[in-house]
Order: structure tokens, then sequence, then C-alpha cells
């Protein structure tokens, strides 16, 4: 189905923020006509995961500062949600399952490979979500990484260079193991706004005035300088000063 996997592309970060999508560009990725294509598209924009150009082109949106802290908010609230319904229905196999994602988040993150590890990531975290047996919830959370998914993945580098984020996996999974859904949901909820906040500190979003920034950085460097003067020159005045 050619919405399912324009979503999939989208939450997976496929494709990224400032990234065009023309109907017949689509058409011909996926291998369908025109009017799938133009049906996903315009789905997309309704859900507010794609903003549409006049032409029919979608476009990928770049989040606003507030728009990013507005979907980091709400996923701090419904994603340990999920973790929490979740935790009375992880059979045995499921939780090695988890735990060989984190694993391979683990592998991935040793040997540098920004996209892997964020595809482990997500399947740690969709497989507990889908868990929860709660297709609502699961839909609402689907759609917050609609917006989610090219963020993280145009960031994927910065992270890795700073180290990469921290993630509380295998704690929440040791937690999911002996039943504790709250434990297991105060991690995540931890790890998202450590996340939020990172992001935050690094990232210049749409709409920050970075000109504006500039140039009160040349301002404070002019009044700081028109502060030193005044003591340069006395100074400069008592060494130059003669007896009479």
């Amino acid at each position: 189905m050619t919405y399912r996997r324009l979503r999939e592309a989208l939450v997976s970060g496929a494709v990224l923020p400032g990234d065009r999508l023309s109907i017949r560009g689509v058409a011909a990725s996926l291998g369908v006509s025109a009017m799938p294509a133009r049906t996903a598209l315009r789905r997309l924009a309704a859900e507010q995961a794609l903003d549409m150009l006049p032409s029919g082109t979608a476009v990928v949106p770049r989040l606003t500062r507030a728009g990013f802290a507005e979907l980091s908010a709400v996923r701090a609230e419904l994603e340990p949600l999920a973790v929490r319904l979740a935790a009375a229905h992880l059979p045995e196999a499921d939780l090695a399952e988890l735990a060989g994602l984190v694993a391979a988040h683990d592998a991935a993150r040793e040997a540098a490979d920004a996209d892997a590890a964020q595809a482990a990531d997500r399947d740690f975290l969709f497989r507990i979500y889908r868990a929860a047996q709660a297709p609502l919830l699961l839909g609402l959370i689907e759609t917050l990484w609609l917006r989610r998914g090219p963020l993280f993945r145009s960031v994927g580098a910065l992270v890795a260079a700073s180290g990469g984020l921290r993630h509380n996996h295998a704690a929440m999974l040791d937690a999911l193991r002996r039943g504790a859904g709250e434990a297991a949901a105060a991690l995540l909820r931890r790890e998202i706004e450590e996340a939020t906040r990172f992001i935050q500190s690094k990232v210049r979003f749409e709409g920050d005035d970075t000109a504006a920034e500039r140039l009160a950085a040349i301002g404070r460097a002019g009044r700081n300088a028109e502060v030193r003067a005044p003591v340069s020159l006395s100074l400069h005045r008592r060494r130059t000063k003669r007896p009479e």
C-alpha cells in the first residue's frame, strides 16, 4: 500500500526535512500509478506529516523549535503509557527479541553506524508499543514519529560526533522482565527528555533567527570594547605623564 510505505519512509527517516516528494517521483520510486501516489501524499498532508505546495508536490516539514518541544512533550506522555500497557503482554520470546535489538543497537554504536543504531532503537521501541495491544495508541505514536523520524535521521551525524545519545533500553528490558511497567516507562520518559534537551542545545531549527544572534554578538563585542577603551587610555596617560 502506497500510503503505508510512505509512512514507513517518514518514520524511519528515509526522507529528510526539506525533501520534496512529487506525485510523479513517488509513483516512479514505488512502482505505482499517479493516483495512489497523489492519494497517499494528500492523506499524509492531512495528518500534518507533509506540507503540500500548490503544484501538488509535498515537502517534508522542517520543525520549528516550538514544534519540536511540543512533539517531544506529547511523546513523553504517550510512549511511556504504551510501555506500561505492554509490560503485561511480553512473553519470553518477545523479551529475547528485545534483548537481541539492544545488542544490535550497542554493536552499531561501537561501529559508529548511526543508521543501524537508529534502526535498532526504533525496532526496540515499536516492538514494545505493538505489545501494548492498544491500536489507537499505536496509531497516535506512529503519527508523532512521522515528524520525529526525518529530524532524528538528519541529526544522526551530529549525534554520532557527540558520542551518541544515551539510551536506557537495557535497564528498560530488565524492568520489563520483572513486570515493572512503571519503572520501564519512567526510564523511557527520561530518555525522551534527555534527547530533547541535547537536540535543542545543538540544532538550529526552522525559524531560529541566526542573523539576530550574530548581530547581538557583534553588539556585545562592541560594548565590551567601549568599556575597555577608557581604561587603556588612562593607563597610557599615566605612563606618558612627565613630572613638572
